[in-house]
């Protein structure tokens, strides 16, 4: 309604062309295309952040002198805008997949490994004591105590990646390359083509929409898995 009476169509865009665009591009195979590109740079690089900040995450709560001596270092590389990394990913990995999902994952990693050492901090120490004193091998340990303490902080890094991962992945499209909703997002910028960008923050919304809806269905599975 405001694109079609009271403001400039050029700032914004009607439902029903926006509509109109979506049909269109799904019938040109278009959208599926840019919309899978952006789902599969998200996807392995929320799945390469779990991968490996689980672990390290586990391993900072374990040695406590190497990430006492870590922390300081870890704290910088997570308090820097990873945006401003983009252009090297881009010089270092091109403009394909692999500089995306390198994108997303940098974005995602530290939530992965400070909320899993921030749950291992909080695990109770007298359940621990418990299955020591019943004499419970590590590996035991590990099966019935450690792993079901940190799956909601492990659940709660996914509810966040979701979103930062799109966003990795979408800033990396923005700066270089040839497919993906963030690249289509930026040819429909240069060309003062509102309906384009609103096409391609809605198939964003609807990506996100989808990975938090099975998250949640995740976190139901697993609620009740905790000592």
């Amino acid at each position: 309604m405001l694109g079609q009476f009271a403001v400039d169509p050029i700032w914004i865009s009607r439902p029903s062309l926006i509509a109109e665009r979506l049909w269109s591009l799904t019938l040109e195979g278009e959208l599926w295309r840019n919309t899978q590109r952006t789902l599969v740079e998200a996807s392995l690089g929320l799945a390469l952040a779990f991968t490996v900040g689980v672990p390290i995450g586990i391993a900072m709560a374990r040695y406590k002198y190497a990430n006492a001596v870590a922390e300081p270092f870890i704290m910088s590389l997570y308090s820097l805008p990873r945006v401003a990394l983009a252009p090297l990913f881009i010089i270092w990995f091109g403009i394909d997949l692999f500089s995306k999902v390198m994108m997303a994952f940098s974005t995602v990693l530290f939530i992965f490994m400070l909320n899993v050492h921030e749950g291992l901090k909080t695990m109770d120490r007298d359940l621990i004591d418990l299955f020591r004193t019943m004499r419970a091998s590590r590996a035991y340990m590990t099966r019935k105590v450690l792993l079901p303490w940190i799956v909601p902080w492990i659940i709660a890094s996914l509810r966040i990646g979701v979103g930062l991962s799109l966003v990795g992945a979408v800033v990396g499209e923005l700066l270089g390359a040839s497919a993906g909703l963030g690249w289509y997002i930026e040819k429909s910028a240069g060309r003062l083509d509102t309906t384009g960008v609103f096409v391609g923050l809605v198939m964003l919304t609807v990506l996100a929409t989808i990975g938090n809806i099975l998250v949640a269905r995740l976190e139901a599975r697993f609620s009740g898995w905790r000592p």
